[in-house]
């Protein structure tokens, strides 16, 4: 059975992330060479401005082959509104459930306004993993 524990103990520390004015295809190549499905979009100060998705990517690189155009920027593509973060404090749990209610594969952590880290499901599995390993 899985026991609720702290999300700050599981978080990714140290997300990928890119620049809002950060080009299409700047974004996907940190996706691939990170082999992630999603970046944290950051200004200058750290704070988070975005969610860009691989298929955010995708979308942007048909688009632009189909009328023959640049891909643009990640500000062009990315989600920005209606963020839903986590506090590195919540409840690893609660937090899990709310991400398959949502549908969300990922979940920045924010702290003080600052970008401290990100929950994925991978994160999720692992942290499932170590609590069926404890007697």
């Amino acid at each position: 059975m899985l026991r609720s524990v702290s999300l700050r103990d599981y978080m990714l520390r140290h997300p990928a992330t890119v620049r809002s004015d950060a080009t299409i295809d700047e974004a996907m190549q940190v996706i691939v060479d990170n082999r992630i499905s999603g970046l944290c979009v950051v200004d200058e100060a750290g704070q988070l401005v975005g969610i860009l998705s691989e298929l955010d990517c995708l979308r942007a690189i048909l688009g632009a082959a189909y009328t023959e155009s640049d891909p643009g920027r990640v500000a062009d593509v990315m989600a920005k509104d209606n963020l839903v973060v986590a506090h590195p404090d919540e409840d690893i749990v609660d937090v899990a459930q709310d991400m398959l209610i949502k549908n969300k594969r990922r979940r920045p952590v924010v702290e003080n306004g600052k970008l401290i880290g990100q929950i994925t499901c991978r994160q999720l599995l692992e942290a499932v993993s170590r609590f069926q390993r404890k007697p």
